[in-house]
C-alpha cells in the first residue's frame, strides 16, 4: 500500500473530511504557487530537522508565506540548534523521502517518535493544504482535524508562535 493510500485511509477511518487537488508534483510552495491553486493561501510549508545530538526529531508545520528561522524555533522547543535531517533520517523515521514531507507523514511513525511542531496561526486559517505523502496532491482539511490526526498517531504536538 502506498504511504498516499496509508494517509488518506488513516483520515477516512478517523472519519476526517477532506478535499483532494490533483498537481503536477510539486515539492516547494514556491512550485506549488505557480500551479494556480484551489486554496494557495493556505498550503502548509512542512519541514523535517533535528536537534544537534540527533536525538529530537521535529516535523515542523507552518503557513506557507512564513520563513521558518530555525535557530528561533530551536529556542522555542529548548533543542537548541536545529539542522535539516538527511534523505536517510527521513525515510527512516516517516517513510517519506524529500519535496513529501507533510503530518500526514506520521501514519508512517509507528513508534511515534516525531514530534509535530505548528504554527500557531494555522488554527486561524478556514483550512490547512498538506501533501498526502505525495507531493502530487494537496489535501485540504481543518486545523482541528489535522491535529486530531497526528495525535491518534501518538506522537508529540507542540503548538509554537512564528513569526
Amino acid at each position: 500500500m502506498s504511504d498516499r493510500t496509508k494517509a488518506l485511509a488513516q483520515l477516512d477511518k478517523l472519519s476526517i473530511p477532506y478535499e483532494m487537488e490533483e498537481h503536477p508534483a510539486a515539492a516547494t510552495i514556491e512550485e506549488l504557487d505557480r500551479l494556480g491553486l484551489k486554496y494557495p493561501d493556505y498550503i502548509a510549508k512542512n519541514l523535517f530537522v533535528r536537534d544537534q545530538k540527533g536525538k529530537r526529531h521535529f516535523l515542523i508545520t507552518i503557513c506557507g508565506h512564513k520563513h521558518a528561522d530555525l535557530r528561533a524555533l530551536g529556542e522555542r522547543l529548548g533543542s537548541g540548534k536545529l539542522s535539516f535531517c538527511s534523505a536517510e533520517r527521513l525515510q527512516k523515521y516517516l517513510g517519506l523521502v524529500q519535496g513529501e514531507v507533510s503530518p500526514l507523514g506520521v501514519v508512517n511513525d509507528s513508534n511515534a517518535m516525531v514530534e509535530v511542531v505548528f504554527d500557531k496561526d494555522l488554527e486561524k486559517q478556514p483550512v490547512v493544504g498538506v501533501h498526502p505523502c505525495d507531493n502530487t496532491a494537496t489535501v485540504y482539511l481543518k486545523f482541528s482535524d489535522l491535529h486530531k490526526y497526528v495525535w491518534q498517531n501518538g506522537n508529540e504536538i507542540l503548538m509554537v508562535e512564528v513569526d
